[in-house]
């Protein structure tokens, strides 16, 4: 499964959580796919798997 597919299945509200948590920058509009991109591929693999 690629980082597209897995963008849409998670919640834009887990992705967030996640991304905070990395102190990753999301900038002034992010859109799920740009938050997917810049998490760790696990961490999103994990979330889709719940």
């Amino acid at each position: 499964m690629d980082v597209e597919e897995m963008a849409k299945k998670a919640t834009m509200k887990d992705l967030k959580a996640i991304a905070k948590k990395h102190d990753i920058k999301l900038g002034r509009c992010p859109t799920k796919l740009k938050i997917a991109e810049k998490i760790p591929r696990d961490e999103l693999e994990a979330l889709v798997k719940k």
